[in-house]
C-alpha cells in the first residue's frame, strides 16, 4: 500500500543512531546514507517497499513534528516491539506509552509509542496472538 514514509530531522547523525538501534529489532536496516544530501533509508531489502527515510526538510527550514501524525512499524512478535521500545529509550528516545496490549484496537494489538529526539511520534505493533 505504502512506498515509502519520510520523515524530517534537525540533526541527521543523531537520527541515524537512533533509527539504526531502533529498527535492528524488526530486521529492517539501513540502506542509503547521504549526509551531503541529508538523508538516509531504511527497508528491509535494499530495493524492496516499503522504505523509511529521514531527511532534513528540503526548503531549509527546521524539521517539525505533526500533530496526530504517528508512524508504526510491524513487528512480528511481542518481543520485538519490547526490544524496540527498549532500543527507544536507551538512545534518548521519550517513553509515549510502554509495551502493552491496547484491547481498543483489537484484542491481540501489543504495541509501544515512543518519540524520538526529533520529537516525532514512533510505534511498534504486533497483531499477532500472544
Amino acid at each position: 500500500m505504502l512506498s515509502h514514509v519520510t520523515i524530517g530531522t534537525n540533526d541527521l547523525p543523531r537520527a541515524i543512531a537512533f533509527y539504526d538501534r531502533l529498527l535492528a529489532p524488526l530486521g529492517i536496516t539501513r540502506h542509503e546514507t547521504s549526509l551531503e544530501h541529508g538523508m538516509a533509508g531504511y527497508a528491509r531489502a535494499a530495493e524492496g517497499t516499503p522504505q523509511f527515510w529521514l531527511m532534513r526538510p528540503i526548503d531549509g527550514r527546521p524539521a517539525t513534528v505533526g500533530n496526530g501524525v504517528t508512524v508504526a512499524f510491524e513487528a512480528l512478535d511481542r518481543a520485538a516491539v519490547d526490544a524496540f521500545h527498549a532500543a527507544a529509550l536507551a538512545e534518548g528516545g521519550q517513553d509515549e506509552g510502554s509495551p502493552g496490549l491496547r484491547p481498543h484496537y483489537h484484542a491481540d494489538y501489543y504495541g509501544a509509542y515512543v518519540r524520538d529526539p526529533d520529537g516525532n511520534k514512533i510505534c511498534c505493533a504486533c497483531h499477532r496472538p500472544g
